[in-house]
């Protein structure tokens, strides 16, 4: 790039080269990039009208990030002065591994831009200069069914990343389809329920900020349950105050007025996601199917507002390959934290893989070498929760 990589103050000029749609390219194709610490003044409005992305690229979300020491850079691809593209950027400073970036489903292409080649082109080639300023490496999660752009990726160096920074796939609904068609693959039990619910004390309604301290004492009944660390409460709310209400919505649901379940979701680009969850599994809530009914509500709210894909939010890469091959549901049973989501019948599929760019051979080798031993392990899987979730940075044991 041949300039100092911008650090977080938005005073900063922005770095800018060019980068062609292809080495042949003519004049009149090139599509120039530019590296900048502040969005384009249309950037939400491309990432809000480009399909397979998520509220990750969102400027709101590079505020939710800064509460665990991310600050965003952005990547800017104009012809003419209109917008054709780009990717948001998070990046901070980790003990051990120093400078990490982390782009989440991204980077973005306009879905009018005259040449989608070139400016995919283009960013491909800036993400691998903005790659060698990243002496921790830069880790990218493309915007689903964007294999093409993986392969662009891999072609220039990134190499598959097993850092586990994004969900191998996941499992969602098209909600383009009549309520009655989406009840009618639910399972069994799930099916009937939809008209017992109300018969058996259960409501769900909306949320809000009110309800911000309930969702996080239900994210650590969780927690505790399936063996993990809860997102901190300051985090959770920055999230919600951030992304809601255009962007985010909180449902609740009750058992006899008893708030026992709780979910968040997030909308972005015709797609409503499964965000955030909690569940208090003691007494009569997990007989009545509790979190279901909170889910059933989810996906009418998100027909209603017009979404055409309700995600639940990743499966498990074991649960994925049996779906993806056409397998049977295991003797043992489908794992604890996939079985609701199999449960309405939705539609399994798979993201494209991660990727990664690690210039520093020192950093590669003492990579490799963590994977070899429990402590080393520990402290990869503590680094890939901050780059995907809020969880406070590792320490340098």
């Amino acid at each position: 790039m041949g300039s100092r990589f911008p650090r977080g103050s938005r005073s900063q000029a922005s770095v800018e080269w060019r980068a062609r749609g292809a080495e042949d390219a003519s004049a009149e194709r090139s599509v120039g990039v530019r590296l900048t610490a502040s969005p384009h003044t249309c950037w939400d409005r491309l990432v809000e009208q480009t399909p397979g992305t998520d509220v990750t690229q969102l400027s709101a979300w590079a505020r939710v990030r800064a509460q665990v020491g991310f600050h965003p850079v952005y990547l800017v691809a104009e012809k003419d002065g209109a917008l054709l593209g780009g990717g948001q950027v998070l990046v901070r400073t980790l003990p051990v591994v120093g400078r990490v970036g982390y782009l989440a489903y991204g980077p973005l292409v306009a879905p009018a831009a005259p040449d989608p080649a070139a400016v995919r082109a283009g960013l491909v080639t800036a993400l691998e200069q903005l790659g060698r300023h990243m002496s921790g490496g830069l880790f990218i999660q493309p915007p689903e069914d964007a294999f093409h752009l993986r392969a662009d990726l891999q072609s220039i160096g990134f190499g598959p990343s097993t850092a586990g920074i994004a969900p191998s796939g996941s499992i969602r609904i098209d909600l383009t389809e009549s309520l009655e068609t989406i009840r009618g693959r639910f399972g069994r039990r799930l099916r009937s329920w939809t008209n017992r619910w109300g018969a058996h004390g259960v409501v769900v309604r909306r949320g809000d900020e009110r309800d911000l301290a309930l969702l996080c004492a239900l994210m650590r009944h969780t927690a505790a349950t399936q063996g993990h660390t809860p997102l901190p409460a300051t985090y959770v709310t920055t999230l919600y105050r951030e992304l809601a209400p255009s962007n985010a919505a909180l449902f609740v649901g009750e058992l006899n007025g008893v708030p026992l379940a709780a979910d968040l979701v997030t909308r972005c680009g015709g797609l409503v996601r499964g965000r955030l969850g909690g569940f208090d599994r003691s007494g009569d809530a997990a007989r009545v199917s509790l979190p279901a009914a909170v889910r059933w509500q989810i996906l009418q709210w998100a027909k209603d507002q017009g979404a055409h894909w309700l995600d639940f939010g990743g499966l498990s890469p074991r649960t994925l390959d049996i779906l993806l091959s056409g397998g049977c549901r295991p003797e043992q049973g489908w794992p604890a934290v996939d079985q609701p989501k199999l449960t309405f019948g939705g539609t399994a599929f798979r993201y494209p893989p991660a990727v990664e760019l690690i210039r520093s051979p020192m950093v590669r080798a003492g990579y490799s070498l963590a994977q070899s031993s429990p402590r080393g392990r520990q402290f990869l899987d503590a680094v890939a929760r901050l780059l995907r979730g809020g969880l406070p940075a590792p320490r340098n044991r």
